[in-house]
């Protein structure tokens, strides 16, 4: 009997946990388990939150994260990676010097740094450090309406707003490609993602699904295009296949809580139990 050992995808999340299970490290371990993708984890810091949202968030001592980073790939390896929120400059800067030093490849960055309704999540100088040492690795970044807006100087209302955005970004960070999520949109812009890699510009579409309970949408797609890209998937069929995985996922959200409830990542046994 032969053993996966060789054979079995890993994928490493770097970000924060959430109690209530709808975002962070919570989130994308079962994206990482429902892609048949080994998921391991680096946690930068604790909150406590649930539907309603975060009433308390403690640091992870940097070093506490980087003995996190060091203890997996040294032992397990990783095929992909993904970072979500890292909460100040200390952390980011420390993430980003064990990117270098492990020479991670298939970095995703979920760059946390504004939420979806504009409310800023991480100081100046932690947005600048993020900036300069953590994007320039990655492979992909995909920020939402907001931090689209930081990164690339613009006021962001229309789909050419969008377009141009993810252009600058690209030029001025560094980056492969750059994703510019929709979420925070309103209208018809509502989901649209604005894809940019140097060469093509695309605009990905999906079905809109109508449901208040999309929390951890942005951690499942950066989750999932980091699983895909640990499967040896290139990295624009990754960003495709994420993204109707968090499609999916919002059509079965889960009406949980008084607040705003989680996607539903458990779609696939549904799924399977009605055959």
């Amino acid at each position: 009997m032969t053993t996966s050992k060789t054979l079995t995808p890993v994928a490493l999340t770097i970000a924060g946990s959430d109690s209530g299970g709808g975002a962070g490290i919570q989130s994308d371990l079962r994206t990482f388990a429902f892609h048949c993708v080994h998921g391991t984890s680096a946690i930068t810091c604790i909150t406590a939150q649930n539907t309603l949202g975060v009433s308390r968030v403690d640091a992870m001592p940097s070093e506490a994260v980087v003995a996190q980073i060091q203890a997996v790939v040294e032992d397990i390896g990783v095929q992909a990676a993904k970072t979500g929120m890292l909460l100040n400059q200390e952390i980011i800067s420390a993430v980003a010097q064990q990117v270098t030093a492990y020479k991670i490849n298939n970095l995703v960055v979920d760059p946390v740094m504004v939420s979806r309704t504009g409310a800023q999540l991480i100081d100046d100088d932690a947005v600048q450090t993020l900036s300069h040492e953590l994007i320039p690795q990655a492979i992909i970044i995909t920020p939402n309406r907001y931090e689209s807006q930081i990164l690339s100087g613009l006021q962001i209302d229309s789909l050419e707003d969008m377009q141009a955005a993810a252009q600058i970004i690209h030029q001025k960070l560094g980056n492969k490609a750059v994703l510019v999520k929709g979420g925070g949109m309103s209208g018809n812009l509502r989901g649209v993602d604005i894809w940019f890699d140097g060469e093509k510009l695309e605009t990905l579409t999906t079905q809109l699904v109508e449901t208040k309970n999309t929390h951890g949408t942005g951690c499942t797609l950066s989750a999932a295009i980091a699983a895909n890209l640990a499967l040896g998937k290139d990295l624009w069929t990754a960003v495709q296949q994420a993204k109707q995985y968090v499609t999916t996922a919002l059509t079965y959200s889960l009406d949980i809580g008084t607040g705003q409830g989680p996607v539903g990542h458990f779609f696939p046994l549904l799924q399977k139990s009605h055959v």
